[in-house]
């Protein structure tokens, strides 16, 4: 039996001990990553829900963000969640002057595109892939404008204002969506990422 893959957690902002605690309840080793030589364990990523400015600026301050960028560029298996699917896009609207990103998925993603803290809302969504419905969480959610020719949509808002908008990505080794799969207690979409590591 090959060894579980090592998947840390980017810990320097946002909801850290979710992700952790899904991905060790699969049986992964999961750890924080807040420092270059942590990124060296990683077989593969994930980039938390949080504040998007908060965490580009701190990935800077803690000399982490060219080191990121650089294994994502190099085909390290990455999910990025609420602001981690920010981090992951090449393109942002509605971001703040000079706002940065990692890079990697050809989208375009829409900050708070949802509204604010007071938006949030849940809801069942449809995940390519998986036979029963997703119990979604959004907390003032990007969604995705735009993909670009390689990128898979694996999820789509079904009802509401927001119907047809896109919530969840695939392109390669990268994959995000805009709410929050680690709350709820449903470890599918983990489960599915941890496959697209192990085939990588």
């Amino acid at each position: 039996m090959p060894a579980p893959p090592s998947i840390g957690v980017f810990a320097l902002q946002g909801d850290v001990r979710e992700h952790v605690r899904v991905l060790t309840e699969l049986g992964i080793e999961a750890f924080t990553v807040r420092r270059p030589e942590e990124l060296d364990r990683c077989d593969a990523l994930v980039l938390p829900g949080g504040e998007s400015t908060t965490m580009y600026k701190l990935a800077r301050t803690f000399d982490l963000f060219e080191p990121l960028a650089e294994r994502i560029r190099g085909g390290m298996p990455t999910f990025g969640t609420c602001a981690g699917m920010i981090m992951l896009a090449d393109r942002i609207t509605g971001g703040i002057d000079g706002q940065e990103t990692l890079g990697g998925l050809d989208i375009t993603v829409r900050r708070n595109a949802f509204g604010r803290q007071v938006d949030s809302f849940e809801g069942d969504i449809e995940f390519d892939g998986l036979a029963d419905p997703v119990h979604a969480v959004f907390i003032r959610a990007p969604w995705v404008e735009e993909t670009g020719p390689d990128v898979e949509v694996l999820a789509t808002v079904a009802s509401g204002e927001a119907a047809g908008r896109i919530v969840a990505v695939r392109q390669g080794n990268l994959m995000a969506t805009s709410f929050h799969p680690e709350v709820g207690g449903d470890d599918r979409i983990h489960r599915y990422f941890v496959e697209l590591v192990k085939q990588s």
